[in-house]
């Protein structure tokens, strides 16, 4: 394939490369379906690298034009030749709210597992990683057991295996944090790092900030602690740091819980700068950081390294999970600690749970050993871009034009904020009765929030078309309602207004 190649322009060529393929699919030149040329094929062809090609068609692909087939190659998508909207209009009001945690976690987590197990209900509420072939997992099982047998008769290390720990240390240094495997604790999934933090690090009647709208598991846990929470809202780029400043200033909270890669449940993420003025704030008025990135490998595109790795004065504890990337059943996260906190964490997670499964990790290690964990991210990524924009189409078709999405780079969710007065609580009942279970967005704050939802798009694009037409059906008859209501509110105001006018006039006279 021959393409204009201009080496003396300004634009680099890997945006030339994905330019050209972006004309011909617009176009409908190229049809869906149609294979690309292979990375190879292509890199001789222009005499390029090879990096060059596979840059350029990561460009096509985050912009949904093409996907990856494992083995394969790249192909046209079925939905490029559909318009839909790559940037968020979501712009909620900066409202700060404080209050104490909310307990409505283990409802909405209930009622997702009674969802799985029924089967013919399309469940928006949660996001799992799709499956392991049973076969594979068996292979990697059983190679783990054999290579751990003799750990499994005896008491391990509270902070985990060092092998595993070792491989842990290796990735994170691929995400762009350097760590020792000295400063990794390995926990029960990343909740249980997150209980063991907060409980270390807060009291009760002990100020702290989070996100609004945030992760609700962390919600129930401060509920339980008994801490004041301030919650700092969103903007489509994080959370607001003017207002976070304001806050630190007045209140003087110990910590300050964020995520900032594909935030739960907005799923977006923060730049290199906001990353840097976040912490800079944090050193500025000694208040320590959580960063909880349990998405973090699902991303689209290249994300900043995470802020523990900026942090120099030991502010900021990082913790993440195979929970989401790998297999929930597993119950295999970490955390990493540096400093004076780690050795009293270590005791906490000890006198917690002695350590983690032998064979949880054995499985975790393997998988990481094997390769077989980076291959299936790429397969994650690759079916994620697809239906984040069959989504993407699906709610630009069947959703109001006065509802506002996010548009994440990865992860799992969007989020979806819809006008006030809508009766969200109505519109989820309606949806279940119809086998369509959606997260009530009220979960996620701290108190009463804006009507929204949280959707997980990790389904087949077939469910994504059922689902959000059967939901946008249900707003659009509840915004038409909602219409008529207000405009007999509103007649009523006005008669009341002219009654209540005519009244003094009437009262004057005598």
């Amino acid at each position: 394939m021959k393409i204009p190649i201009d080496r003396q322009s300004s634009n680099p060529i890997y945006l030339q490369i994905r330019d050209y393929f972006s004309r011909l699919i617009q176009s409908e030149k190229l049809a869906a379906g149609q294979r690309l040329p292979s990375i190879r094929a292509l890199s001789e062809s222009l005499q390029v690298n090879k990096l060059t090609v596979i840059e350029a068609y990561r460009v096509l692909e985050v912009e949904g034009l093409i996907h990856a087939r494992q083995g394969s190659g790249y192909f046209v998508s079925s939905i490029a030749n559909t318009k839909f909207t790559l940037h968020s209009n979501f712009a909620p009001t900066q409202e700060v709210t404080i209050a104490q945690g909310d307990g409505s976690f283990l409802e909405q987590f209930i009622a997702s597992l009674h969802a799985q197990h029924q089967g013919n209900i399309i469940d928006f509420s949660s996001g799992f990683p799709s499956s392991f072939r049973i076969e594979e997992l068996q292979r990697v099982a059983k190679r783990s057991l054999s290579r751990a047998a003799d750990l499994l008769f005896r008491y391990n290390f509270p902070q985990g295996q060092l092998l595993l720990r070792q491989q842990i240390a290796q990735l994170l240094l691929q995400q762009g944090l350097e760590v020792s495997p000295e400063e990794l604790i390995v926990t029960h999934g990343s909740e249980q790092a997150l209980s063991l933090a907060l409980r270390y690090y807060l009291q009760p009647e002990d100020w702290m900030i989070v996100e609004t709208p945030t992760y609700h598991g962390v919600l129930g846990i401060l509920k339980n602690l008994g801490a004041k929470v301030i919650g700092i809202p969103m903007t489509a780029t994080g959370m607001n740091l003017e207002l976070l400043e304001q806050y630190l200033r007045s209140h003087r909270p110990k910590l300050i819980y964020t995520i900032s890669t594909l935030h739960n449940p907005t799923g977006i993420t923060t730049s290199q700068t906001h990353r840097q003025q976040l912490l800079a704030l944090a050193e500025q008025y000694e208040c320590l950081i959580l960063e909880d990135n349990a998405y973090e490998g699902l991303n689209f595109e290249p994300v900043p390294a995470p802020i523990k790795a900026l942090d120099r004065h030991d502010l900021v504890t990082y913790i993440s999970t195979f929970s989401k990337t790998l297999m929930p059943g597993l119950r295999v996260g970490y955390m990493v600690v540096t400093g004076k906190h780690y050795q009293p964490l270590v005791e906490q997670k000890l006198l917690n749970d002695l350590h983690v499964s032998t064979v949880s990790q054995a499985i975790a290690s393997e998988f990481l050993a094997s390769g077989l964990y980076r291959r299936h991210l790429g397969r994650l990524r690759t079916t994620h871009l697809q239906s984040r924009n069959a989504m993407l189409q699906a709610l630009e078709q069947h959703f109001p034009k006065a509802i506002a999405w996010t548009v994440p780079q990865g992860g799992l969710f969007l989020w979806t904020h819809l006008p006030d007065r809508i009766p969200i609580q109505t519109i989820c009942r309606e949806a279940l009765s119809q086998n369509i279970l959606v997260a009530n967005g009220a979960a996620f704050f701290l108190s009463k929030g804006y009507p929204a939802m949280r959707l997980n798009y990790s389904h087949t694009l077939e469910a994504i078309e059922q689902g959000i037409s059967i939901l946008g059906k249900l707003l659009k008859k509840h915004s038409a309602s909602n219409v008529k209501t207000i405009k007999i509110a509103s007649k009523i105001k006005a008669d009341t207004t002219n009654t209540e006018v005519d009244k003094p006039k009437f009262q004057s006279y005598y």
